[in-house]
């Protein structure tokens, strides 16, 4: 429906889910949070990977900032709309198969927070990415903080928030706050490309490595071998990997899908 400020489309393996609120930017209010939330819990068990793209010039600028202006009580509304925002970062955190996202335009506020949810973001060259809180007096959420202080670390990620600073997309990929830099109309053909060749591959264990490498910024080196040990010992033990092991051995190449 083309009220909705959310389309999804299943390609295959790949669930396509779009931001379609072009007019506002692709803004979050309760409506866009709902049906973002919404369309990550609808995704169909077949599909092996999600991708997340957005229409417009913008891939998403943020909070609402009419809306807030508008609020009897702006403390409360930004307070439900922050927790129902993050309620739709931890699905992402949380997909049981690989998310990749495809980023244009301008990305600002909660927005930002999306990108440090993903797997894997695909940038266009003319991308502008900025905190933009503190531009109305607001501090971060989304998970806008901790994904600038993990690409950029404490110093820088402080200096582009309470400056109210951008980066470009060749500063984001060089600080790895995104994986890969493509022309701008180079975009979603790379990004459908590269969902489906991570859902084509072991989606199991490419989640168990997400959790490794997520975890490894907050764990010791003796923590992560434990842990280390333990998901590759599931990896070996699962469809996935005895289907790889085979394959290797055949010498021809693996069919993940078939390891269910």
């Amino acid at each position: 429906m083309t009220d909705q400020p959310v389309r999804t489309e299943a390609d295959g393996d790949v669930w396509r889910v779009t931001l379609d609120s072009a007019r506002t930017g692709n803004a979050v209010d309760p409506a866009m949070a709902a049906a973002l939330g919404e369309a990550l819990r609808a995704r169909p068990p077949r599909t092996r990977a999600v991708l997340l793209l957005a229409e417009g010039e913008r891939f998403c600028v943020g909070g609402d900032v009419r809306g807030f202006a508008t609020a009897a009580d702006p403390g409360a509304e930004v307070g439900r709309l922050a927790a129902g925002w993050h309620e739709v970062v931890r699905a992402l955190l949380a997909a049981p198969v690989p998310v990749v996202a495809g980023v244009h335009g301008a990305v600002a506020g909660a927005g930002v927070g999306l990108l440090g949810a993903c797997d894997v973001v695909v940038c266009a060259r003319s991308t502008r990415i900025r905190p933009a809180c503190a531009a109305i007096g607001f501090s971060p959420d989304g998970g806008t903080s901790w994904t600038l202080a993990h690409a950029l670390g404490p110093a820088r990620a402080l200096d582009l928030a309470l400056t109210d600073g951008t980066l470009d997309a060749a500063e984001a990929h060089a600080c790895g706050l995104v994986a890969r830099v493509v022309a701008d109309d180079e975009l979603r053909a790379a990004a459908t490309e590269l969902a489906h060749a991570l859902a084509a591959g072991p989606v199991r264990a490419v989640v168990r490595t997400r959790a490794l490498v997520r975890g490894a910024v907050v764990r010791t080196l003796d923590q992560q071998l434990d842990d280390e040990a333990r998901l590759i010992a599931e990896s070996a033990a699962d469809p996935e990997g005895r289907e790889g092991v085979r394959a290797f051995v055949e010498k021809r190449r693996p069919d993940f899908r078939t390891g269910r």
